[in-house]
């Protein structure tokens, strides 16, 4: 029997999980057969097909809920997610944040906090970042304060990707989406998943040196730029800069961390070298992100010598984001400076 067809499936009891502590898994699973006709009931009048969903009988995936649904103006995917995060955590503030348009293209996002505390990210964007198929995307990502972390995701097309754009915008308006993700029911639902008893302890994860911020990172990298280069942008989120030496802008990127030494032979292999000091470097060029005709980067990845697996790699494209066409022939920086670049010794603070 499936809960489509005829009268919609009654909504699962919660008393079940309402009088429990937060955090103690329910004697019951929560089924994909309640996934589905929950979000049905929680949607405007309209048609929905190709179902799909997965419940808590599934102990190390998370439970979500897939379908199509078509308000007459066409059909698009709507989806809902569940999960558990660390409130406070770097990952809950990834998750809430709204992310730097340099490298995540979109046309809008509000990150909020409501009154009892949880954070609302409400995001309009597109499923390919380069934007070689105009497919839309719109989140609603909502944390509450005790971890509870409900995601819906909808699009213009019946499936996220190689499906064709079927509406102008997805189905569901702003407002709608943040009535979808704040229903109440969602949270009910993500105490039915068991918590993690296998996450690290503090003293496991104390002996790891503290990654730099971004600040710390981009203040190092400034006075290493040639003097004839201009910032005109900075990253908040991720540690990068944008120059134009009077030829157009050019996007670099910085990556400073530890703990490498695993990936060393896949990072170091063909074509690369090791300094006196025992230092591995290799220099790469590529075509930048698939899709953007004439895309060019720059890169000089080193790893230094000793048992943390210190790493500095250094990107420079042709443009002024990773998606954008070209704005000029070459990147800003030459691969000399970036090498120049990523062997500083000022990278040694972090170690």
């Amino acid at each position: 029997l499936v809960p489509w067809g005829g009268a919609p499936a009654p909504l699962p009891s919660t008393s079940s999980v309402a009088g429990q502590p937060s955090g103690t898994p329910s004697p019951l699973p929560l089924t994909s057969r309640e996934l589905i006709a929950t979000l049905e009931e929680l949607l405007p009048e309209g048609k929905v097909s190709e179902q799909r969903a997965r419940g808590t009988e599934d102990s190390v995936l998370s439970p979500y809920v897939h379908l199509v649904y078509d308000d007459g103006k066409g059909p698009g995917a709507i989806g809902v997610s569940l999960d558990r995060v660390e409130p406070g955590s770097d990952q809950a503030r990834e998750t809430t944040d709204c992310p730097d348009k340099a490298l995540v293209p979109h046309d809008s996002c509000v990150s909020t906090r409501l009154a009892d505390g949880s954070l609302l990210k409400l995001f309009q964007g597109y499923e390919y970042p380069d934007r070689r198929v105009d497919t839309k995307m719109w989140s609603a990502d909502l944390i509450t304060p005790s971890g509870q972390h409900v995601s819906v995701n909808e699009w213009n097309a019946a499936a996220e990707k190689d499906a064709p754009i079927s509406r102008g915008e997805p189905p569901l308006s702003t407002a709608q989406l943040k009535e979808l993700v704040t229903a109440q029911v969602w949270r009910k639902y993500v105490e039915f998943i068991p918590e993690d008893t296998e996450k690290p302890t503090a003293s496991a994860t104390s002996s790891a040196p503290a990654e730099p911020t971004v600040d710390s990172i981009l203040d190092t990298l400034g006075p290493l730029l040639p003097e004839d280069v201009e910032v005109v942008e900075k990253g908040s989120d991720y540690s990068y800069l944008v120059l134009d030496d009077g030829k157009g802008r050019s996007y670099v990127q910085i990556d400073v961390q530890h703990g490498m030494d695993d990936v060393a032979d896949q990072l170091f292999g063909e074509g690369s070298e090791t300094l006196p000091d025992g230092t591995k470097v290799v220099s790469r060029e590529s075509g930048g992100d698939k899709g953007v005709e004439g895309a060019v980067m720059w890169t000089v990845d080193t790893l230094r010598a000793g048992t943390d697996g210190f790493r500095v790699v250094v990107s420079a494209f042709n443009a002024g984001t990773q998606h954008d066409a070209p704005t000029r022939e070459t990147p800003a920086l030459t691969m000399k400076q970036l090498r120049e670049i990523a062997l500083s010794p000022k990278w040694d603070q972090y170690r």
